[in-house]
């Protein structure tokens, strides 16, 4: 397998659940031989795409993952921001040609439930490995 440079992009707010997630991350980068060169941390979730479109714009950057947990509050504010995060994280996937992975959980989701799905880390990896090896396909 090529060894892909990945940039992560984690927020801060919840990090006791997201360091998890950067762990599961971190684990499965080195077992598929691919490496997170860069990562980025933001104070929370809605921080993440100026981070992600600077390290999208990095020339030796393949793909960014994405690790963030948004938990339920009082209010919709969760599903607020979880809609704008996904909305901006894809268009910047499409402005830039690269893979970004949305390894960020919730709305909805208590923190028991967000602790639960700490492998979303894994999974972002997962995922940007596999569209980089069909992207290079095409």
């Amino acid at each position: 397998m090529k060894a892909y440079k990945i940039g992560a992009v984690v927020a801060e707010f919840n990090y006791e659940v997201t360091m998890l997630m950067m762990e599961r991350a971190k684990a499965e980068a080195e077992f598929l031989g691919v490496e997170i060169t860069k990562i980025i941390k933001v104070p929370g979730v809605f921080d993440m795409p100026l981070a992600i479109k600077k390290l999208l714009e990095c020339d030796d950057i393949d793909a960014v993952i994405t690790l963030g947990a948004v938990i339920k509050g009082e209010t919709k504010h969760d599903e607020v921001i979880m809609a704008q995060a996904a909305r901006k994280i894809t268009d910047l996937a499409l402005d830039y040609d690269k893979p970004v992975a949305l390894g960020v959980t919730g709305p909805d989701m208590t923190e028991l439930q967000a602790v639960d799905r700490i492998e979303k880390g894994r999974d972002a990896i997962d995922a940007v490995v596999k569209m980089l090896q069909r992207l290079e396909k095409i």
